[in-house]
């Protein structure tokens, strides 16, 4: 079922958002050469229990998942597109880190993604890093009143396969609300004008995932979680929790 949310309602995803984006900010600041994925964990831990938030992914069990998520953020190092479980490795200068974060505020979640290197990016990294980028904001300027799910994911689509990245199938953005998954699901590639209409009210997590080597497949890590390229090459995801208003799209998970 799809949620339609009031204009309260939104307000307070905005600040559940807030809360996601201040963990983000706080990872990012601690991230680098030698620092563990679990000490990066254990910061946006403090960040959103010093909030008064409980953490989204914590313990989250899925269908497809053989064990509930053990991670407060998920820590994608290089290949590992996203869901990456965080452990001890230490980050290398020139590693590509993605970063996905989600916290419960008041009963309503906000999640959002970033994506960055350790140290100053390579060409090919400051590229795919940009074109994501991109992609996500492409994705939100479709988000309006009137047009469908399938604009967004038509909109990501084209940044993506115009720079020659691969898109993962069957990984993409969702509804979002008193749940962190809710209908309708929103893909990173798509035909316009088909899915679920968009109308004020209705509040989106889009989330593009490119893979540097151009080719889709994906698999599974034998922790039952991570998504890896198949080919070696490495991934980026940026994310926004973006609600559908009549003013324009309003990114729900920024400071």
């Amino acid at each position: 079922m799809v949620e339609i949310k009031t204009n309260g309602e939104l307000d307070a995803m905005r600040e559940a958002g807030r809360v996601v984006a201040r963990a983000l900010g706080a990872v990012r600041e601690a991230a680098g050469p030698g620092v563990t994925l679990l000490a990066l964990d254990e910061v946006a831990r403090e960040v959103i229990h010093g909030s008064g938030a409980k953490p989204a992914f914590l313990d989250y069990l899925p269908s497809w998942a053989p064990v509930p998520y053990p991670g407060v953020v998920c820590t994608s190092v290089n290949d590992a597109i996203v869901h990456g479980i965080p452990d001890g490795y230490r980050l290398r200068d020139g590693d590509l880190l993605s970063v996905d974060c989600g916290a419960i505020l008041d009963g309503w979640t906000g999640d959002a993604a970033i994506s960055f290197t350790i140290g100053r990016p390579e060409p090919a990294d400051r590229r795919l890093l940009d074109t994501t980028r991109q992609a996500l904001e492409a994705g939100i300027a479709a988000a309006v009143p009137g047009a469908r799910t399938g604009d967004i994911a038509h909109a990501v689509g084209r940044v993506g396969r115009s720079a020659g990245y691969g898109i993962p199938h069957g990984f993409g953005g969702h509804g979002i609300g008193r749940r962190m998954h809710e209908d309708p699901e929103v893909p990173n590639e798509g035909r316009p004008g088909r899915g679920f209409p968009l109308r004020h009210g209705l509040v989106l997590a889009i989330e593009p995932m490119l893979l540097a080597g151009g080719a889709d497949p994906w698999y599974t890590a034998p922790d039952g979680w991570t998504l890896r390229t198949c080919d070696g090459s490495r991934a980026a995801h940026f994310e926004h929790t973006v609600a559908i208003t009549d003013e324009g799209p309003r990114v729900l998970t920024l400071p």
